[in-house]
């Protein structure tokens, strides 16, 4: 054997360590939507995954440590920003038959209960997706903070959660021939958020 060693996947897979220059994050941030991602993934057909993502979105938080209670998250998506690598299938979700994009052009968050057990933060929001708006509960973990080359002060957090699309009206889908259908009903969410601090 060489002097050197091939790494595990594990072990190739892991990132950078994160780094803390804030001892408390605490404060008012406006997340930076070029670095962070919104993103789902379903179940097609039944074998495999489609993930995709919106593209135009914005966000605020408020960061309260001591008082986690007292933090807040809004985030406003354009609808029609879906993405997911096939143009026709983009267009079919903002279609009616989906997310109907012109007579909907944006889906809200807004929290409306935040609590934290160390680096663990559990955000719960009315999601409105077609005017209509339901609870949601996301799990988050404070992935780091940082001062970046322009100066700005930045935290990390990454998140996901599982909804049911049927709760929001989007409810086409087709029957397969071997059974099930074509589109999952479950529907998985991934956040990667990367937001900065207000002067």
């Amino acid at each position: 054997m060489g002097i050197f060693s091939k790494k595990t996947t594990a072990e190739a897979d892991v990132f950078d360590p994160a780094t803390t220059v804030l001892e408390d994050i605490s404060g008012d941030y406006t997340i930076d939507a070029s670095h962070s991602r919104l993103g789902f993934s379903a179940r097609h057909a039944m074998v495999t995954t489609v993930r995709g993502q919106f593209g135009e979105w914005s966000g605020t938080a408020h960061v309260d440590t001591a008082n986690p209670a007292a933090s807040t998250v809004n985030l406003t998506i354009k609808t029609a920003s879906i993405d997911t690598g096939s143009a026709d299938r983009d267009g079919h979700l903002a279609s009616p038959d989906f997310f109907d994009a012109e007579t909907n052009p944006e889906i809200t968050f807004v929290s409306t209960e935040v609590s934290r057990d160390g680096d663990d933060w559990t955000i719960t929001g009315d999601l409105t997706i077609k005017g209509i708006a339901k609870p949601v509960t996301i799990d988050f973990e404070f992935t780091g903070s940082a001062t970046d080359p322009f100066g700005n002060t930045r935290i990390g957090f990454e998140g996901a959660t599982t909804i049911n699309r049927k709760d929001w009206d989007l409810t086409w889908n087709a029957a397969l021939e071997t059974g099930g259908v074509l589109v999952s009903e479950k529907i998985k969410l991934d956040f990667d958020v990367s937001a900065i601090k207000n002067a």
